[in-house]
C-alpha cells in the first residue's frame, strides 16, 4: 500500500472532466431562463452599492441570501454531490452563508458603504463574476451550454458577492467572506487536478480577495 504523501492530488478525483462540466449544461438547461433574472439581480445589485448604498444594504444582503442558499441547494446538493460525495458535506455551508447575511441584514450590521480602494476593486471583481465568467467556454474550448452564471454555478457567485462584500462595513463582514474564499480555494484545487486551465480563475480571485484585504488593513 503506497504511503499517502506519494499521492497526487488527481488521485483523489472520483469524476472526469467530461462529467463534470456536463453538470454545468444540465444545470443550465434545467433553471433557464432563470440565469436572466440572476444576473440583472447580481448588476442591479453593483449599481446599488455604487449609488444608494445606504438605502438599500438590507435588500442587497436578502438577494445575496437566497441565491447562495439556492446555489447551495440546486447545484451542490442536488447534482455536484452525486458526483463527489465530499460536497455534501460543503453544500450545507452555502445555506449557512444566507443565514449569516440575512442575520446581518436583520440586525442592520451591514452597509455597503466603503470607497476605499480595496472597496472599487472589489465592484470590479464582482463584475468579473458577473459579466467575464459566462463568456469563458468558448476560450477553454467548451460548448456555451457549460457556462458559469452567477446565481446559477457556484464560482460567479462566490467571486461576486465577494466583491460586493469589499465594498461592505460591519462586524461581520470577515466571517462573510470566509465561505466564499474557502470555496474558491476548493474549486481552484479541483480545477487544477482535472488540468483544466481555468483552475487558475479562482485562485486569482481568492488571492486578489486577499491582497486587497491586506491593502487595507496596512492603509489603517
Amino acid at each position: 500500500m503506497s504511503e499517502w504523501w506519494t499521492y497526487r492530488l488527481e488521485d483523489f478525483l472520483l469524476f472526469s472532466p467530461r462529467v463534470y462540466w456536463r453538470m454545468f449544461e444540465l444545470a443550465n438547461a434545467a433553471f433557464w431562463p432563470l440565469h436572466l433574472l440572476t444576473l440583472a439581480a447580481g448588476l442591479a445589485i453593483v449599481l446599488l452599492v455604487l449609488r444608494q448604498p445606504h438605502r438599500h444594504g438590507l435588500w442587497i444582503a436578502l438577494v445575496l441570501a437566497a441565491l447562495f442558499a439556492f446555489v447551495g441547494w440546486s447545484f451542490l446538493w442536488s447534482r455536484y454531490a452525486a458526483i463527489n460525495w465530499a460536497i455534501a458535506y460543503v453544500a450545507p455551508a452555502f445555506g449557512l452563508q444566507g443565514l449569516l447575511l440575512t442575520f446581518g441584514a436583520a440586525r442592520g450590521g451591514l452597509a455597503f458603504d466603503r470607497r476605499d480602494l480595496a472597496g472599487r476593486l472589489g465592484l470590479l471583481i464582482a463584475v468579473v463574476g458577473l459579466v467575464v465568467y459566462p463568456l469563458l467556454p468558448p476560450l477553454f474550448g467548451r460548448p456555451w451550454a457549460s457556462a458559469e452564471v452567477f446565481g446559477i454555478a457556484p464560482d460567479p457567485t462566490a467571486i461576486a458577492a465577494l466583491g460586493v462584500l469589499l465594498a461592505a462595513s460591519g462586524g461581520l463582514v470577515p466571517l462573510l467572506l470566509a465561505i466564499p474564499l474557502l470555496w474558491l480555494l476548493l474549486s481552484g484545487l479541483t480545477l487544477h487536478a482535472m488540468g483544466d486551465p481555468q483552475a487558475w480563475l479562482p485562485l486569482l480571485a481568492a488571492a486578489t480577495i486577499f491582497a486587497a484585504l491586506t491593502l487595507r488593513r496596512i492603509a489603517r
